[in-house]
């Protein structure tokens, strides 16, 4: 079986940036896709932001193109233009992984069998592959740092999940 494309949207990549992670990534999965939506997101309108220049200068991440269509169109009405095109591309793709974060678009990608994960995922599949020594200075950086937002319970699940 051919190996997946990795299509992510612009959360994954900030947040894990803001972190210094963004490095997990890129041990994780050989290439990784973005759409040119996601691009502006993050590095034209994010310039100045912190995790920026990491995500611009990743040689690993390739910016792709993505036709308007009617279903991007369709999606465009309920995520917005990054998320759209992320979920639109992988469809095209068929045998893809996209990264997203938001419940809105994870709910979309759900609801078209997509395949997903997001920042949460990536980092319990870190500490799994014992690629960081715990994951609660992780969690708490992601929150404090990077402003991503965990619900109490979620939080105390991923630490139960990994033994911490």
């Amino acid at each position: 079986m051919p190996e997946k494309l990795v299509i992510s949207n612009a959360s994954p990549l900030m947040n894990l940036a803001i972190i210094g992670r963004l490095d997990l990534l890129r041990q994780f999965f050989s290439k990784i896709h973005i759409t040119q939506a996601v691009w502006k997101e993050v590095v034209v309108d994010g310039k100045g932001k912190e995790g920026v220049s990491e995500v611009k200068d990743a040689k690993w991440i390739k910016v792709v193109n993505i036709e308007e269509t009617p279903l991007l169109q369709l999606l465009k009405k309920d995520l917005d233009v990054g998320e759209a095109e992320t979920i639109a591309y992988a469809l095209q793709k068929k045998n893809a992984l996209v990264l997203l974060d938001e419940e809105d678009a994870r709910e979309i990608a759900d609801f078209y069998k997509i395949e997903k994960t997001g920042v949460i995922g990536i980092l319990i599949k870190a500490k799994k592959e014992k690629k960081l020594p715990l994951l609660k200075p992780v969690l708490d950086e992601l929150r404090n740092k990077a402003g991503f937002w965990i619900k109490d319970s979620l939080y105390k699940e991923i630490l139960k999940i990994v033994g911490e």
